[in-house]
């Protein structure tokens, strides 16, 4: 029975894992990028393109709301959707917060991500039909929550000093590198995904997912909330 249990919870631990574990890195800088970011001048495309792809692949708030927002999608074009709805909002304040200098307090902007992850489990769990009656628009929770992603990463980069020549053209590599980044993370958790589908233990366990969706978004809110109160 142990064994039976350990291997339908296997899914599980996997994705969350493969999310979580980088979290003593993600978001941060290495120095040899924060170097470039400081002395770079002028156009530079690529490099933008590539720090953007490893930002994202290492932007486990990001990835952990986006597997609860594919997690009940099994259609490729809902799947696309609602993945584009994202794409759009984040894509949208990540420009004009940095072309704009709108500058936002980092650890309030990732608490609101961290709540982004913590309302997408709860809604997977139903929880606000069972409270409320009714369910939110869960297009435009994935568009608004997309706008704060995107302030997130805005913020990253405004922690830094950018050469304001080149700069549009070096923020759209940074976007497509995210996008790209995003594409292959999620390429990735759809694999195991699709493979978990084909057991019954995936709906049997589709709970205690969500619910640990929910309580790495609480622990990250933590995590968020005393950087803010303390730093």
């Amino acid at each position: 029975m142990t064994m039976k249990i350990a291997k339908l919870t296997t899914p599980i631990i996997v994705i969350l894992c493969c999310l979580v574990s980088v979290s003593a890195y993600a978001h941060g800088v290495d120095d040899e990028t924060q170097s470039f970011l400081s002395t770079n001048k002028g156009i530079a495309f690529g490099p933008f393109l590539y720090i953007g792809a490893k930002h994202m692949l290492t932007g486990y708030d990001h990835l952990l709301f986006l597997v609860g927002v594919i997690f009940f999608l099994y259609r490729t074009k809902e799947i696309i959707l609602y993945v584009s709805f994202f794409t759009i909002g984040h894509s949208a304040t990540l420009l004009f917060g940095v072309m704009a200098d709108i500058n936002v307090n980092a650890y309030l902007i990732d608490a609101i991500i961290a709540l982004s992850i913590v309302y997408k489990g709860f809604d997977n769990l139903g929880g606000f039909k069972k409270i409320l009656g009714t369910q939110p628009n869960t297009k435009a929770a994935v568009l608004i929550f997309g706008l704060f992603h995107g302030f997130g990463l805005a913020t990253k980069l405004q922690e830094f000093e950018f050469d304001k020549e080149g700069l549009f053209t070096n923020l759209l590599g940074f976007n497509l590198g995210v996008e790209i980044g995003q594409f292959l993370a999620l390429g990735f958790v759809l694999l195991i995904i699709s493979f978990w589908r084909q057991y019954s233990s995936y709906l049997k366990f589709s709970k205690i997912t969500n619910i640990f969706l929910m309580a790495a978004g609480f622990l990250l809110l933590g995590y968020q909330l005393t950087g803010y109160f303390f730093s």
